[in-house]
């Protein structure tokens, strides 16, 4: 006995997948992934995304520089460095926002191909 037709089956999965783009376009969130894969065309606009805090170091050049990952991506892209005044503890669940910027160079060796900057982080609670 069929339950659907193809015809509704079809329906209701364009509907989903509507359903889920337009959540996605609103948030305006982006994976770790997909930020690394398209730094150089996201290049000075402003993200959100969310995440894990995996490491803090706090207090460099006068910025705190914060490590993000989502569970998305291989090894060279489930990484997010994000620079910020604001910090977080190493656990915590954030949302960041910043500034794209890639091929970041402080000088003494420590170039960033991706680095988010200016980012405010708030922690889930």
């Amino acid at each position: 006995m069929k339950i659907f037709s193809p015809t509704l089956a079809a329906l209701m999965g364009a509907f989903a997948l509507a359903l889920v783009s337009a959540c996605s376009a609103e948030t305006g969130l982006k994976t770790v992934e997909a930020l690394n894969k398209n730094k150089a065309s996201l290049a000075g606009q402003t993200i959100s995304v969310q995440g894990k805090v995996v490491k803090v170091n706090n207090g460099i050049m006068g910025r705190n520089f914060v490590h993000l990952q989502d569970g998305t991506g291989g090894a060279d892209s489930n990484n997010l460095i994000v620079s910020s005044k604001d910090t977080a503890n190493v656990g915590d669940q954030v949302t960041i926002s910043g500034v794209v910027v890639v091929n970041r160079e402080f000088g003494a060796g420590y170039t960033y191909p991706l680095l988010i900057e200016e980012a405010s982080i708030v922690a889930k609670k």
